[in-house]
């Protein structure tokens, strides 16, 4: 088989599958292993598809955006680890600011509550916050129905007024070179001002999101911590040599 109708093969499968693994793709062209692999850093390289620990998945979108729920519900154990070691940074006395992220939400159960104080532009973490008797300010501005998040000019100047010990942020791509990113240019805003007024910046993301790539950038990687659950991603080192990653195992 030749090489353009292997990769055009290839493609075709991410498209009816968004993953797919080397075995089967070693199976369904009839070449060898080290061949697959060399057309799937090809097109990676070419910006067609994500290599994945074992195999490759489609690329997002980059304005796709899935609301609250959808990923509120997605990869929710990875999301638990992570929030739970993010929550250990924060000490009594601290005052903090909550993104609006899903991962994020999952930090409010296992916060300190006492002495501190949560600055947020998340509608879903406020309840959270108020039922543990946590002192929660929230941003002014526009509500935005899909992530629940305050964006806007309310949103900036509001940022305006606060400092903050640690900033905990999620993204929806990290990416060597693009750096951290997310769909919505007014969201990247709030993240990036958020990012600005902290001591140290914490980004909470599971390995889906690396390589991955959006349309509004944040801050290049230097600029923040990860914090993650694992790293079977090719490529680590690039991550690596740019930023602090931390690994949570369990």
């Amino acid at each position: 088989m030749l090489t353009p109708t292997r990769h055009q093969l290839i493609l075709n499968v991410l498209k009816e599958k968004n993953v797919v693994k080397i075995n089967e793709l070693v199976e369904l062209t009839n070449a060898s292993e080290s061949t697959i692999r060399r057309d799937l850093s090809q097109l990676e390289e070419e910006k067609f598809l994500k290599r994945i620990h074992g195999g490759a998945s489609r690329l997002q979108g980059k304005l796709q955006e899935p609301s609250m729920t959808e990923k509120s519900s997605k990869n929710i154990q990875d999301k638990k680890k992570i929030a739970q070691y993010a929550s250990s940074i924060v000490e009594e006395g601290d005052c903090i600011y909550l993104d609006a992220g899903s991962t994020v939400t999952e930090m409010i159960p296992f916060l300190p509550a006492k002495d501190i104080v949560v600055v947020t532009n998340g509608l879903m973490h406020v309840e959270a916050l108020l039922a543990r008797n946590i002192t929660t300010f929230l941003l002014g501005g526009y509500a935005k129905a899909k992530t629940k998040a305050i964006v806007g000019r309310g949103a900036i100047a509001s940022l305006e007024n606060y400092r903050f010990d640690h900033c905990f942020l999620g993204v929806n791509g990290i990416h060597p070179e693009a750096g951290y990113t997310t769909p919505d240019q007014e969201e990247a805003m709030i993240k990036q001002m958020a990012l600005e007024k902290s001591r140290v910046t914490h980004i909470l993301a599971d390995q889906t999101k690396f390589s991955e790539m959006f349309f509004a950038k944040i801050t290049d990687l230097n600029h923040a911590a990860i914090i993650t659950n694992e790293l079977n991603i090719e490529n680590i080192e690039q991550y690596k040599s740019k930023t602090t990653i931390k690994v949570v195992t369990s």
